[in-house]
């Protein structure tokens, strides 16, 4: 059944493929710092081992279907005990197969390189054994596995796809040496089992590269030297990687190029981040050595650098001012082709997709949200929408921040942990919120930039930078951008009027007016509440577009639901979950309600927009970009991103025309794993839009700062902001120990 599914999937990017990503070149070639001046090689590592189990024929085929044209296939040769090669990513079977359920009393310990190593290995079964009876498996267990249980692949059958077309292939022999102990030659099997010597012949040992010369110049193959860990030991020279990195004129004598980690070319500190490169690439080009970057992956945090973008990633090695290497071994080939061939870094290059990037709380992954410096990065990244999701002080200041409850966004917790309470009708949880705290009190907080994925913590050397700004200093700040609008976000504005005596949508109101907003049109003022009252009370400006949020997912729209939202509204703003509905972290399809919106002339708006593959759909195979290309494709008039560099990058591209040199390939539902019809969201009907009226705004006993009219940065409070009573005391020690023994 799999296979037969995997089939009508790969038939279908075929397809799409020929009419899309492998077009003629039209636009500019680039220019690449590499030792032959032109573009790098991308090598699928494995195949696409990023999605499929590694090294098997879906991983190849679907590698070359989806990856710019001239790809190569890698093989990480292993060989059975009769002396038979099979692609595998290591010499230990017990991860990348299923080898343990055929035998599972084969367990067996063999010293490789001086390691003891414990698992089990093809060295003591014959091929066909192999062949008939294992099967393998995604050995990154935060992977999908819903592919496994392919065989395994021999190295001849790369040499040709399944239309007969001639492939170029990448052969790694790993450990030359251990097998040759063993009574196995690789070489033997090289010259006597293949159709030729595949292009690059590579291995992590000088002695077999040095043994292969004669035969490689015959048949113009590449010999490439691996290289390991720095202080790992190369087995002829019984000398450290590192050590050999410094004579690259005596591995000129063998080789033409070598595969070095990442942290050969480009060092990172402790902390994750980038140290300055090595000159390693610029010293092996004068030596006439090729230099080939590994271990690229989506799914693998590597630097913070690089903002959970893998293509900046690919870019820093390719595209930076100092040099490129001439190749790159991903697991995400596709990813590696956007990033050589339509990715623009030319920040003047006109826009491809004029779809707006609309930042939420600024460039929040890369700083500590809606703070001076999140605002600035976002400017500086090339947000077009600059936002401000509104809070409101006791004592009357708004200021942005991205909820009410500053737990998660601020130190509240550890400051004012006395004030927490609970109201239910902004949160189930405790919490402490801005409208218990003074602007002077909120002052004394620091920011703290918000991770949504444990495994996934966002630049740790940010985590408190920054400081929050007022609504004032927040309008100011996008009139001298000259960013081409605003985008203003108003929560809980009937329960701050009634309970908290805050008048949020007013407030609001006046500061556009206060920064002459309300009388101009150079830049679009974009009002977004979850509540028609709050737009009703903007319908007086004409100028201002009026969003919706609708914060449920929705499968689609009833025509009088439509006409409800267009006598509030101009635009909504949908959560992903509907657009599109996804099952076991796959896209089953697409709803119908960006074309019932468009149909009323409701510009749509979907977010939120993060790099972190795990907020990705399997479907987008770690890849942001994907995801942009599908959302473009289904035309969605503008994008919340938290990350707007990366929106940018994408919209100056060429990866969605159809002349370029690589198209993205948007999703379609089921492409990558068909499944079983699944249930929509519920409509979305009229009664789920309108609201009720605003209440008065109450009297309450301790009204807010008259200086607060203008919203300015005063307050006249006394409160102590280390002030913590008894029962506080307590509440904070009962945390503190429910979190030890938690």
């Amino acid at each position: 059944m799999v296979g037969h599914l995997l089939l009508c999937i790969l038939l279908f990017l075929t397809i799409e493929v020929k009419d899309g990503a492998k077009l003629p070149v039209v636009e500019k070639q680039k220019k690449f710092m590499t030792l032959s001046g032109g573009e790098p090689e991308v090598v699928a590592l494995g195949g696409y081992s990023g999605f499929f189990p590694s090294s098997t024929l879906s991983a190849y085929d679907f590698a070359r279907d989806i990856s710019m044209l001239g790809t190569i296939q890698y093989c990480n040769v292993h060989f059975s005990k009769d002396n038979v090669g099979y692609c595998v990513a290591q010499i230990n079977l017990m991860n990348t197969t299923n080898i343990e359920e055929f035998d599972p009393k084969g367990l067996k310990m063999y010293k490789i390189y001086g390691q003891e190593v414990h698992g089990y290995f093809g060295l003591d079964y014959p091929a066909n054994v192999l062949f008939e009876n294992v099967t393998t498996r995604q050995n990154i267990f935060s992977r999908s596995g819903v592919y496994d249980g392919s065989p395994l692949v021999a190295p001849f059958q790369l040499f040709e796809d399944t239309n007969k077309t001639s492939s170029r292939v990448w052969l790694n022999i790993e450990n030359e040496m251990f097998y040759s102990d063993h009574k196995i030659s690789a070489a033997s099997y090289l010259e006597n089992e293949l159709p030729r010597l595949p292009e690059f012949l590579s291995s992590p040992e000088i002695g077999f590269l040095k043994s292969m010369a004669a035969k490689a110049a015959k048949s113009k193959t590449k010999l490439i030297l691996t290289f390991l860990g720095l202080d790992e030991v190369e087995p002829t020279t019984k000398k450290p990687y590192g050590s050999l990195i410094k004579d690259l004129a005596m591995i000129k004598s063998f080789a033409s190029g070598i595969v070095v980690p990442k942290e050969y070319i480009w060092p990172v500190d402790k902390n994750k981040m980038l140290k300055p490169a090595t000159t390693l690439v610029q010293d092996a080009h004068k030596a006439g050595l090729s230099v080939y970057a590994s271990s690229f992956a989506n799914d693998r945090l590597w630097s913070y650098n690089f903002s959970y973008d893998p293509v900046q990633e690919y870019l820093q090695f390719t595209q930076n001012p100092e040099f490129s290497v001439d190749g790159v071994l991903s697991e995400f080939p596709s990813t590696a082709s956007e990033a050589i061939a339509c990715i623009n870094l030319d920040n003047k290059a006109p826009r491809a997709v004029p779809t707006l990037i609309i930042s939420h709380n600024g460039a929040s992954g890369d700083y500590p949200g809606s703070t001076d410096l999140a605002y600035n990065k976002a400017i500086a990244d090339g947000t077009d929408v600059l936002d401000c999701s509104v809070q409101m002080s006791k004592d009357g200041v708004a200021f942005c921040s991205d909820r009410a409850d500053l737990m998660k966004t601020t130190t509240a917790a550890a400051l004012f942990i006395d004030r927490a309470t609970n109201i239910k009708e902004i949160q189930s949880a405790d919490g402490v919120f801005s409208f218990d705290l003074t602007w002077t009190e909120i002052q004394t907080l620091k920011p703290i930039i918000e991770s949504f994925f444990p495994e996934l913590p966002r630049n740790p050397a940010a985590k408190n930078s920054g400081k929050l700004l007022t609504l004032a200093d927040f309008l100011e700040l996008a009139k001298a951008a000259t960013v081409k609008g605003v985008f203003i976000s108003i929560r809980n504005a009937a329960f701050l009027a009634g309970k908290k005596g805050l008048d949020i949508a007013g407030t609001v109101s006046s500061a556009l007016s206060h920064s002459k907003f309300d009388k101009q049109t150079l830049q679009k003022v974009l009002v977004e509440s979850d509540d028609t009252s709050v737009l009703d009370h903007f319908r007086n400006v004409p100028t201002y577009e009026r969003v919706l949020y609708i914060k449920d997912a929705i499968g689609s729209v009833a025509d009088e639901a439509v006409k409800e939202v267009k006598e509030h509204a101009d635009a909504v703003h949908l959560r992903r979950n509907s657009i599109m509905v996804a099952e076991n972290s796959f896209i089953a399809n697409f709803t119908a309600t960006i074309p019932a919106f468009h149909a009323a002339n409701i510009s749509v708006y979907v977010g939120i927009l993060r790099n972190e593959y795990q907020n990705l759909a399997l479907d987008y195979l770690s890849d942001p970009y994907v995801e942009l290309a599908t959302l473009t494709a289904l035309q969605v008039d503008g994008l919340l991103t938290e990350y707007p560099y990366t929106a940018n990058l994408f919209s100056r591209s060429s990866c969605v025309n159809e002349g370029s040199a690589y198209v993205i390939m948007p999703v379609q539902p089921g492409m990558m794993f068909p499944q079983e019809a699944v249930a929509e969201p519920p409509q979305l009907s009229p009664k789920d839009v309108v609201d009720p009226p605003l209440p008065a705004v109450a009297n309450t006993a301790s009204p807010p700062a008259a200086a607060a009219a203008s919203n300015k940065q005063t307050s006249s409070a006394t409160t102590n902001p280390f002030r913590v009573s008894a029962k506080g005391l307590i509440f904070a020690a009962l945390v503190l120990l429910l979190t030890i023994y938690a």
